[in-house]
């Protein structure tokens, strides 16, 4: 599928990697490709796998070009592969994969650990955009990595042609505020990384969301993000309230640890995780189990109000 300008505009859930085995040492492909159908079915833009909900830090490549294949063999809708590393060789050779296997578009986290100087961010991404003729979306989120992308840096990234959207959790609207003014010019769409600061960040110019959220309540979340982008804000406050409890419970621990036994509870494939990771604590379940009772109570109550005669 052709990715042009504006296609990263809507939701793209933040797919997570469903594992098979007592060991959790394969990935159930099965699992993934019906995964990837519900999430199209419900009317996302896209779906990024293999980013850190994906669990990439824990694939081998192989592993990794694989969920991309199934994911891209089991939809119509646009595919934007995780293809991050710390390491330049490693990010290209995963994105050069993922292209082969039939991505539409690249996410590259920025390097972490190693915490590149600006000038090294610089030539990270422009590598991997020289290389791979593919649009790439910057993904910034000091909480994972350790460093804050450098902003001047990704203001002058985005003038190049591959380098079309950034993915912003940092936390820091004020920063995402002055990025979107200063590539206004550009082919370039800043997207929310940050369930909680989607509307925030729609309000000032953003384009969508990269959401974890989204692999639970994706009609929701559409909504959300479909209402504020038609500057219907007071619908748009009306669901991120809605679904405020549940984003703040799925970063209670670690992600994608309470995200996945939210999408068990609602028989979306299996809750494990791979080492070091573990299983969420008995209090994060029944927190999300209460959570999501409530959420489908809401929608139930919802759609009786909008049947014949459900008013009376």
């Amino acid at each position: 599928m052709t990715i042009d300008h504006d296609t990263f505009a809507g939701v793209y859930p933040a797919m997570t990697t469903p594992f098979a085995g007592d060991d959790r040492s394969r990935i159930d492909h099965d699992q993934l490709a019906a995964d990837a159908r519900r999430l199209e079915a419900a009317g996302v833009d896209g779906l990024v796998p293999v980013g850190s909900t994906g669990e990439s830090a824990t694939l081998t490549h192989d592993e990794h070009a694989a969920v991309v294949e199934t994911v891209v063999g089991a939809v119509d809708v646009p595919v934007v592969a995780g293809a991050g590393s710390n390491s330049t060789r490693e990010a290209l050779d995963l994105s050069e994969r993922a292209a082969e296997a039939g991505a539409d578009a690249l996410l590259h986290i920025s390097p972490y650990y190693n915490k590149p100087e600006p000038a090294g961010q610089a030539e990270h991404y422009r590598t991997l955009a020289d290389a791979v003729d593919l649009p790439q979306v910057v993904y910034n989120v000091p909480s994972r990595t350790g460093s804050n992308l450098d902003l001047d840096t990704v203001v002058d990234l985005a003038t190049h042609p591959n380098v079309q959207g950034y993915k912003a959790a940092s936390g820091d609207a004020g920063r995402i505020s002055e990025l979107i003014e200063r590539t206004r010019e550009e082919t370039f769409d800043v997207l929310s990384g940050d369930d909680g600061m989607t509307l925030p960040m729609l309000s000032v110019g953003a384009t969508g969301a990269i959401s974890v959220v989204a692999n639970v309540e994706p009609e929701r979340t559409g909504e959300l993000v479909r209402a504020a982008l038609a500057d219907e804000f007071d619908r748009a406050r009306r669901l991120h309230h809605e679904l405020g409890p549940l984003t703040r419970a799925l970063f209670a621990e670690t992600n994608p640890i309470p995200v996945k036994e939210a999408m068990e509870l609602r028989g979306y494939g299996p809750a494990a995780v791979r080492p070091p990771l573990t299983r969420a604590s008995e209090a994060t379940r029944e927190r999300l189990r209460d959570l999501l009772a409530e959420l489908d109570r809401e929608r139930d109550d919802a759609a009786r109000a909008d049947a014949p005669g459900g008013g009376a």
